[in-house]
């Protein structure tokens, strides 16, 4: 039975979230229980290379960005239950393939299989967030798209990083079998409580929907944006280890956790302030506050500044893809909805794909500090592009 999005009632947004945020959760913690035991398993036990390495990881993120497109239309001409509900299944067969890759002697042959299921999880991951995030927003309301947002993003990170020390666990016990056994296993849990709820009426529109292009051209200034302020979150997890390491300072996992506990102490309890406050506002202070922090860390003597930098990170860039969100969502149709929600998600995929080898040439020429003032100028580019946006409008 359809539910309409008007009949949602206000006060119940926090339990009409609850299980969206679950299904990103558990989805999540498939693909990071992966993440830690994938260079394990190629390196150690196929005795392939670093760079295989590489590419077996990345390969999902390039599988990400290519169908986000097709995620968000499919999402607006069926519904997002039905995206998740595609989505969720397409992880486990994933998994499927993981598993296969153990049973198999040949290296080369299992590398193939392993490649496959990490193609997979790539529009399996586009469907099942693009949907969430627009079943979610549909439930509560666009006037709480700031706080969907947030909590998404709460689930999304922590799932992540329970995902690390769990699929480190689940190696070390039953090998990667035991991480295909999961990745199969989570997302079929994470269907279960889809089923469960009632689907949201599709949106018929009187004309067609949006097309890829226009949904770009109506929120491209808020994914941009977006996507520079990304950039410090990606080059702090990224170097800021190898930074510690080249002053000689202890404590470089202090510095990460130090992020994490900023980034999701704000999305706690302030996620509500992108609806209240507005999203231009939140955004340019959260910006503000990232580029301090970056400035920070480029100039950090000893370690406990750049804990300090690393926390103001976490902080800062906590609330940015809210506070855009809540921008973009405003000015897209409800019929495309959830090809706007994955247009607006590739900046954040694009962002995390460029900046490594971007900073990486950075670093090579001027050293890991130089790496923190990138970030900070990439604060000051999504400043400007904020401000060009309230100058045009």
């Amino acid at each position: 039975m359809s539910t309409s999005i008007a009949s949602v009632v206000p006060d119940t947004s926090s339990r009409q979230l609850l299980p969206l945020v679950a299904i990103v959760f558990s989805g999540f913690l498939a693909i990071g229980i992966a993440l830690p035991a994938l260079p394990l398993h190629v390196h150690g036990s196929l005795g392939l290379s670093a760079m295989v390495v590489g590419w077996v990881i990345g390969i999902q993120s390039f599988a990400t960005i290519v169908t986000r497109k097709f995620a968000g239309s499919y999402c607006d001409r069926h519904g997002p239950r039905q995206s998740v509900s595609i989505g969720l299944p397409l992880a486990s067969m994933a998994g499927l393939l993981y598993l296969a890759s153990t049973l198999i002697g040949n290296s080369h042959a299992s590398l193939a299989l392993l490649i496959l299921g990490r193609l997979l999880m790539g529009p399996a991951e586009s469907l099942f967030l693009t949907g969430t995030m627009t079943w979610a927003i549909g439930r509560v309301g666009v006037a709480r798209t700031g706080k969907v947002m947030a909590w998404q993003g709460i689930a999304m990170f922590a799932a992540l990083g329970l995902g690390g020390p769990l699929g480190v666990a689940l190696q070390q016990t039953y090998g990667f079998a035991g991480i295909a056994c999961g990745t199969i296993a989570l997302p079929l849990l994470a269907l279960v409580v889809a089923r469960m709820l009632p689907a949201l009426e599709v949106v018929r529109a009187a004309a067609q929907g949006l097309s890829f292009a226009g949904a770009l051209a109506l929120i491209w200034r808020f994914g941009l944006a977006l996507a520079f302020a990304a950039m410090p979150f990606a080059i702090l997890t990224s170097f800021v280890v190898l930074l510690y390491g080249e002053h000689g300072w202890a404590g470089a996992g202090f510095a990460i956790l130090g992020f994490s506990s900023g980034y999701i102490g704000v999305r706690l309890f302030f996620a509500h302030l992108p609806d209240r406050l507005g999203g231009a506002r939140v955004g340019a202070v959260s910006v503000a506050i990232e580029l301090c922090a970056q400035l920070l860390l480029w100039l950090a003597s000893d370690p406990w500044t750049a804990l300090a930098g690393a926390v103001l990170t976490g902080i800062g860039f906590s609330l940015v893809f809210p506070a855009m969100g809540v921008q973009a969502m405003a000015r897209v149709p409800a019929h495309s909805r959830g090809l706007a929600v994955a247009c607006f998600m590739a900046f954040i995929d694009v962002a995390s794909g460029l900046t490594g080898p971007i900073v990486g040439v950075v670093i090579g020429w001027y050293g890991y500090s130089a790496a923190f003032l990138a970030g900070a100028l990439a604060c000051v580019a999504a400043l400007l592009v904020m401000w060009s946006g309230r100058r045009g409008r």
